[in-house]
């Protein structure tokens, strides 16, 4: 490849990173403003969550439109191929942390406030996604930086999100058992849990990327 057709490449590449790494970071502000919109009541923060879900999505084709143009003009190999299929991967997980956030915020603008003051379980759940978008947070911090401790702190920490969700979800079922009249509101925030669980997920799957484009090695997988 020419000096000049390199240097424009990389630019490219470059170009790349910022994109997924602004997009990674307007995911945790959606996780961030769903769950202090949770905490709060605060309806117009969770409207604002709902409806800068459509920028997110708008930016996912925008990065896969670029990952497919290098890959069918450019025809990247090794380190280079790597980058390109790690952003088409995450920006699928980045794009499903920000949709869950929505969802979130979905919940929020139809929750029964009055009801949500008696839950004693509250503040496991805001724990719980203070966690969850930690790992986020972490996750995209590692693709930056290419990490690899930080990427395997995040998986580490998944095994805390899936406990936190065992024990809420079984905090929630034994409110309803005991307060039947109340439980779609129980209901909707154990749907809150789920979310929080997937948004742990998704930023393992993101942090098992980075493991990938840093070392070529993706769970059983090796690809160079």
């Amino acid at each position: 490849m020419p000096t000049s057709s390199r240097k424009v490449y990389d630019e490219e590449l470059l170009q790349l990173d910022s994109m997924l790494a602004r997009m990674g970071h307007a995911a945790g502000n959606a996780i961030a403003n769903a769950m202090t919109a949770l905490r709060e009541g605060d309806l117009e923060l969770a409207r604002s969550v709902v409806a800068r879900d459509s920028e997110i999505n708008a930016v996912e084709h925008d990065v896969e439109h670029r990952c497919l143009t290098l890959i069918l003009r450019q025809q990247p190999v090794a380190s280079d191929l790597r980058k390109v299929s790690t952003a088409l991967k995450m920006v699928t997980d980045i794009e499903r942390i920000a949709d869950q956030a929505s969802d979130i915020a979905e919940i929020v603008l139809h929750l029964n406030r009055d009801t949500v003051e008696t839950f004693d379980f509250m503040e496991d759940i805001y724990k719980m996604g203070d966690l969850v978008l930690g790992m986020v947070k972490q996750a995209i911090g590692a693709y930056v930086q290419v990490d690899l401790a930080t990427a395997a702190e995040v998986i580490a920490r998944d095994d805390q999100a899936d406990k936190s969700f065992v024990r809420i979800s079984g905090e929630i079922a034994k409110y309803i058992a005991a307060h039947p009249t109340q439980a779609e509101t129980a209901l909707d925030l154990f749907m809150v849990t789920k979310y929080l669980e997937r948004l742990g997920d998704h930023a393992v799957n993101v942090a098992e990327w980075v493991e990938f484009l840093k070392t070529g090695v993706h769970k059983s997988c090796k690809i160079v």
